[in-house]
């Protein structure tokens, strides 16, 4: 019966020291600041509360032991702290600058070429042309931090200086905070690795393998953070607007001369040839198109309306007929033997009115008058 009794407890240990170095593991994970004595005391709750169900005498050993083990895992998983004091301070430099200069392209390969030789490089571009025709650039320069104050200088002898702002944020202790967290994970994440080397049961795993993903996670998370914060703090971005303006020329002499007079006429002159070419070349379209209608008319149309509109000639006047006889019922006379009478010489007292004289049937030789009549 002894040998029994001594046989469970020694099955139980394992469990025991897993259940306590997954509570040693969280609390690690949690915060930077924890220390190894509260490790140890959170490790002996979990045997402790273990110890209830079992045997009193072999659990109290096991407890013992899980919670010597458990101590000692603490110890090895918790990261030493960081000193503020003596950590390299860490500070993130902006500026933005306007300067208004009097060639864009030009004042930005200077402020290229200064970002270069100091170190730095040129990031975001953005050039564009406002409604007189100036150029307005925006441009992103990083340059090394012990070199900021320098290139900023010799930005803002560029040029005419329109605006500026500077702006400096200590990130020291976002820095430290970060870089102990970081040591904190990879500790917790060293740990259970360990402990999924000595695990035997699957479930076990399987926990384990959870918890380190999360650590794995958040480490990543921190570094990244990490990155961020040493990127922006060991190079100062300075935001460059460059405004380009025309050189006004001041003027000599009020009083325009000779030559004044005829360069504004020869300007006036060109002016106007410039404008009338333009004005050409503008009704030009307009004028092919006017043409090629009126000889499309000119040819197909208009010759179509003078034959249909052409006047028919004038007919000569009829002359007036003579009334047709009736035709005789009776056969023709013979022909007389006599012949015929001369005309009278002696013009007719009555005109008629056809131009002709007008002749009765017994005055025509050879024409018998017709019954009936006198």
């Amino acid at each position: 019966m002894r040998t029994r009794r001594s046989a469970r407890p020694a099955h139980a240990v394992p469990g025991l020291l897993l259940a306590a170095a997954l509570a040693l593991a969280g609390c690690s994970g949690a915060g930077s600041s924890s220390d190894s004595s509260a490790s140890d005391d959170k490790a002996a709750v979990a045997p402790a509360d273990a110890q209830g169900g079992a045997e009193e005498g072999a659990k109290g050993g096991a407890a013992r032991d899980g919670a010597a083990g458990s101590s000692a895992d603490g110890s090895r998983a918790t990261a030493p702290p960081v000193d503020r004091n003596t950590a390299t301070s860490h500070v993130i430099r902006t500026a933005e600058l306007t300067v208004r200069v009097q060639d864009a392209p030009t004042a930005l390969a200077d402020a290229r070429t200064t970002t270069e030789n100091a170190g730095g490089y040129v990031g975001d571009e953005n050039t564009r042309q406002d409604t007189e025709g100036h150029e307005l650039t925006r441009v992103v320069l990083r340059v090394p931090a012990e070199k900021y104050d320098e290139v900023l200088a010799d930005l803002e002898g560029s040029g005419e200086l329109v605006e500026r702002s500077a702006k400096a944020e200590d990130v020291t202790d976002q820095v430290v905070d970060v870089e102990s967290r970081i040591r904190t994970q990879r500790a917790s994440a060293a740990r259970i690795r360990e402990l999924m080397d000595r695990a035997t049961r699957l479930s076990d795993v399987v926990t384990l393998e959870g918890e380190l993903s999360t650590r794995q996670a958040d480490l990543e998370a921190l570094l990244a953070r990490q990155a961020s914060l040493e990127d922006r703090a060991s190079l100062a971005t300075i935001t460059l607007t460059l405004s380009e303006t025309r050189v006004e020329q001041n003027a000599q002499d009020d009083d325009p001369g000779f030559l004044d007079a005829l360069a504004g006429g020869w300007d006036a002159f060109m002016t106007m040839l410039r404008w009338l070419a333009v004005a050409i070349g503008a009704a030009l379209p307009f004028a092919v198109v006017a043409a090629l209608l009126a000889l499309l008319w000119r040819r197909a149309v208009r010759p179509g309306l003078r034959r249909r509109t052409r006047p028919a000639p004038a007919s000569p006047p009829v002359p007036a007929s003579r009334p047709a006889s009736r035709p005789s019922s009776r056969p023709a006379s013979r022909p007389s033997s006599r012949p015929a009478s001369r005309p009278s010489s002696r013009p007719s007292s009555r005109p008629s009115s056809a131009g002709t004289t007008a002749r009765t049937p017994e005055e025509v030789p050879g024409e018998a008058p017709e019954p009936g009549t006198k």
